[in-house]
């Protein structure tokens, strides 16, 4: 009879994986903490203790339900530390013929686990199904596409699967409602507080181990609030659904100074775990619309968050990659700024974002979009740097997702596959959509002088230097137009402000310390 090894990564928490189904009862079912995972890029330690404390939960899980369960432990003496080795090791020890996996969330894993296929211990892989779509299914429908437009596909998904459809007619009459979606916050909005989840003898256990091995990594433990069992991330989905939904919407882009969550759902982390599936978080937002409790700009938002960018950016990594993670058309190169590390910067939006990243290992889409991700575009950081600082310090940064945002969505470095034009903007926007230029020592209406907001010059100055390949777009006319009507001289004061503050920042080297700066070396490519 047959003994396989069934490995379950820490992003793969459901007890319906493929890899699980079908299995004979004496099947050894293994959970792996392994060093190797939690050291290749500086992982935020909130992002290892929730990831240590979810498989421990889910372990335990399993043995209720009857599975025969080996769990490695991080400091356990004999942990080969490399989730391969750590596999092959207990499939030794428990005589397994074979090693069943499902497919991870990272290429590198997925690349290393398919070369292992044909080994004297073979390993069998299976598909991901707890997504909407298959790398397969993705592939079919860019096929022959020039341009595999989020928006094209979300139409697609929507018919497919039914979600806020009234027969064949987008509910509402419209597919799209984000120009509903940004409003800036009013004065003396109350924001409803979080659920804070027991922290049980598990998580105490995991946060100490997590205090002790990672201690130099980026980010504090204090406020971990993150769901580890399915039962806790239920409670976050009714929360969401109850007090944050009706509001989504229409705050969905607004920043504070003082709260990082707003009416933001924070349940991407247990989505990308599998405490929760897609497919349960859309089907439950659907019915707040359909009862009338909430309205269809925010149900419409986060379903297209959920069902079209989700999906679409995994389906671009896996049909891109490896290839993908080397996009940098315009030779970016210049080193993370370190303050990203300390939040020490006079910058109040950016210390800010900063400062929230470490204490909650979380900032929401638009604070890392059109403040620490604009910074990064308008200061030509190296994409290698940003990826592998985004993959670091949020807790629901896998690679398959962090990866086209960072690299796609925020630096328009792939060749405008994901967008036409590059979300970069001046002081005004964050002025426009945040409370923190109130708090400032500079002045997001000034563009030049000692107290002039750098957003201001460094956009100026970003749009003269990329002119060429940028001014063609329909979409950007207007802006060079408005650089076009400006003085020669005023041009040229702008570009020495913005070229005497990039000189002055402190940075770090510049391709990054994972696995995107890594991935040059291994082909023997020059970071372009």
């Amino acid at each position: 009879m047959s003994l396989p090894l069934l490995l379950v990564a820490g992003d793969q928490l459901d007890p319906e994986l493929p890899s699980l189904r079908d299995a004979p009862d004496e099947a050894v079912i293994a959970l792996c903490e392994v060093a190797e995972e939690g050291r290749y890029v500086p992982h935020h330690p909130q992002k290892i203790a929730l990831m240590f404390s979810a498989m421990r939960h889910f372990a335990a899980r399993l043995r209720d339900a009857g599975r025969r369960v080996h769990y490695s432990a991080l400091d356990d003496p004999d942990n080969a530390q490399t989730l391969i080795g750590e596999a092959e090791r207990l499939a030794a020890l428990y005589g397994c013929d074979e090693i069943r996996a499902t497919r991870p969330g990272e290429w590198r894993l997925w690349q290393a686990m398919a070369a292992r296929r044909e080994a004297s211990l073979p390993w069998r892989l299976y598909e991901d199904e707890r997504f909407f779509t298959t790398p397969e299914d993705f592939a079919a429908w860019a096929r022959d596409r020039r341009a595999p437009r989020l928006e094209h596909f979300y139409r697609a998904q929507r018919r497919r699967t039914g979600l806020l459809m009234d027969g064949d007619a987008p509910a509402g009459g419209h597919w799209n409602l984000d120009a509903d979606n940004r409003e800036p916050l009013p004065e003396r909005l109350r924001v409803p507080r979080p659920p804070r989840h027991r922290r049980d003898a598990v998580t105490r256990e995991v946060l100490s181990l997590v205090a002790e091995r990672f201690d130099t990594h980026f980010g504090t433990l204090d406020a971990f609030h993150w769901p580890v069992t399915r039962r806790q991330a239920l409670v976050d989905l009714r929360h969401f659904l109850e007090s944050l939904l009706p509001a989504f919407g229409r705050y969905q882009d607004a920043i504070s100074d003082a709260e990082p969550f707003l009416f933001h759902s924070r349940l991407a982390a247990a989505l990308n775990l599998g405490l929760l599936s897609p497919r349960e978080v859309c089907a439950a937002v659907e019915r707040e619309y359909r009862a009338g409790r909430a309205p269809l700009n925010a149900a419409e938002g986060f379903i297209r968050q959920v069902l079209g960018w989700r999906e679409y950016v995994r389906g671009l990594y896996w049909t891109r990659m490896p290839d993908y993670k080397r996009g940098n058309p315009r030779g970016a190169s210049r080193g993370l700024p370190a303050f990203y590390w300390t939040g020490d910067t006079e910058l109040r939006c950016l210390r800010r974002a900063i400062e929230m990243t470490r204490e909650h290992a979380y900032a929401h889409h638009i604070q890392r979009l059109m403040v620490t991700g604009n910074f990064a575009l308008l200061c030509e950081v190296a994409p290698a740097a940003l990826c592998d600082w985004y993959l670091a310090v949020y807790a629901d940064a896998c690679e398959w997702v962090e990866l086209p945002n960072t690299l796609g969505m925020v630096l328009h470095a792939d060749g405008g596959l994901m967008g036409s034009k590059p979300y970069c903007a001046s002081g005004k926007y964050i002025d426009r959509m945040s409370d923190h230029c109130r708090h400032c020592r500079y002045d997001p209406r000034r563009v030049t002088g000692e107290d002039a907001c750098p957003f201001n010059s460094l956009y100026w100055r970003f749009l003269e230097t990329h002119r060429e390949a940028l001014s063609g777009n329909h979409r950007m006319k207007l802006i060079y137009g408005a650089l076009d009507r400006m003085s020669n001289d005023k041009r040229a004061a702008m570009r020495d402000q913005a070229e005497a503050f990039l000189a002055s920042l402190d940075t770090e080297a510049a391709y990054g310390r994972g696995p995107h700066a890594e991935g040059y070396a291994r082909d023997g490519r020059e970071a372009p």
